[in-house]
């Protein structure tokens, strides 16, 4: 009778235990996994962006970097976070300067690119529009 009782015990907490195991393992999966090829798909495609410019372009790029680094850093543009006394980098301001200066980021362009495939979704009725 005891040996019955403990191998019941033992064949629950072996099945408890799997059941904990596997949802850590999709946690693993979900969070680290994905995260680490997400991240790593998009450092290919904007370093193939980066590398398909012409070098005048490259060296616009450049040329705007360094102007666009300086505006967004100065003490006047930086943005308030909690925890950070001094602000952060104005990183909206760098983006905006870039673009406006004929160098978007490899992020703004990717942006323009969802909102033109959205609009064009939108106009052949695929998807509404958000305000109706």
């Amino acid at each position: 009778m005891q040996t019955r009782l403990s191998k019941t015990r033992l064949v629950i907490l072996t099945v408890v235990s799997l059941l904990l195991e596997g949802c850590s393992i999709s946690d693993w999966y979900n969070g680290y996994y994905v995260e680490r090829s997400s991240s790593s798909s998009f450092d290919k495609k904007s370093d193939a962006y980066y590398n398909a410019e012409s070098p005048q372009m490259k060296e616009l790029r450049s040329k705007n970097d360094a102007y666009c680094t300086e505006l967004s850093e100065k003490p006047e543009n930086r943005v308030a976070r909690i925890g950070f006394p001094n602000g952060v980098w104005n990183q909206p301001m760098y983006e905006q300067c870039m673009e406006k200066r004929g160098t978007p980021t490899y992020g703004a362009y990717v942006s323009e690119q969802v909102k033109k495939r959205d609009a064009e979704r939108r106009a052949r009725g695929e998807i509404f529009s958000p305000n109706m």
